[in-house]
């Protein structure tokens, strides 16, 4: 199936390391091709092992991703830019693409047990389901 350029989407957070991430496989396995689905952050950082544990969990691989700078995007590719930052300022994306706020808190680096901290992905995982439930392609 064909997709028009600017019918993709691009989940933006600061670090690309966790709620991008994992809105990233998520989308990816819900949409397959009918839409290209990208992410990036302003501060790429490393993909977190935990979103990477939460997605595998339900037979989401995302072990090779990167965490990719938000100016590595072609804007031509975008048409819903949508910021998952809860408690930072999310980065800009400079194009002519709907933009969408789901705010959610980072579960990294809050410290806590193992199982704290997965919980804390879960959540994260789960909420963004929720979402991209909302999106239509």
């Amino acid at each position: 199936m064909s997709r028009s350029p600017a019918s993709g989407l691009l989940f933006l957070c600061v670090a690309n390391a966790a709620r991008s991430q994992i809105a990233e496989g998520l989308a990816r396995a819900r949409f397959g091709d009918r839409v290209s689905v990208q992410s990036a952050g302003s501060h790429p950082g490393t993909v977190n092992r935990h979103a990477v544990a939460v997605l595998a969990e339900i037979g989401v691989d995302i072990s090779g991703h990167r965490s990719k700078h938000v100016e590595t995007i072609d804007a031509a590719s975008v048409g819903i830019v949508i910021t998952l930052c809860a408690e930072a300022v999310c980065p800009l994306f400079l194009g002519h693409a709907r933009r969408l706020a789901w705010p959610l808190p980072d579960p990294a680096g809050l410290g806590g047990t193992e199982a704290e901290e997965l919980a804390r992905f879960r959540a994260a995982r789960d909420q963004i389901a929720r979402h991209l439930d909302q999106l239509a392609f």
